[in-house]
């Protein structure tokens, strides 16, 4: 049988905490013990939809247009089609400026013309992403700075004057 507490000890700690601010033992121990009490069905611990935790994440930390710009990249096969897809790549998006590498000349010519049907489906695809303009680029050229045929120093000059 569980003892009851003494009513002059309980008067005294009551009045001690009224006073001071300062509680007993016991009682910050049984505070203690209900906060960390955890219960599977409490209010606030329903499961939640990853999509509107991750919604919210992004439009906190204001990730939008890299998240449109993720999107852009990784579905660019969507976007223009399997052939061009193929033969072009986005390589770099800069203050509006997406600039597209093409595998050759031709396609980079074929992608000049398509510019306009590109910026729409772009468009409609990611309307977070704002292209202003397309940057559309052929192949590398090599460049010559380096290997066998490559003159160290300034290389040869004019020495008639």
């Amino acid at each position: 049988m569980a003892e009851k507490p003494d009513l002059a000890v309980e008067f005294y700690y009551r009045m001690r905490a009224a006073l001071t601010g300062r509680q007993d033992r016991d009682s910050k121990r049984r505070l203690k013990q209900q906060s960390q009490r955890s219960r599977p069905f409490d209010g606030g611990r329903s499961p939640k939809a990853v999509s509107s935790t991750l919604d919210a994440l992004v439009q906190s930390f204001g990730w939008q247009g890299k998240v449109a710009e993720g999107d852009l990249f990784a579905n660019w096969k969507l976007i223009v089609g399997d052939r061009v897809a193929e033969n072009s790549f986005p390589e770099e998006y800069k203050k509006g400026i997406l600039t597209i590498r093409c595998k050759s000349t031709a396609w980079a010519t074929q992608l000049r013309l398509m510019t306009e049907e590109i910026q729409t489906k772009i468009a409609e695809r990611t309307p977070d992403l704002e292209v202003k303009e397309l940057r559309i680029i052929g192949p590398q050229a090599p460049s010559f700075k380096r290997g066998l045929r490559s003159v160290p120093g300034r290389g040869p000059r004019d020495t008639f004057g």
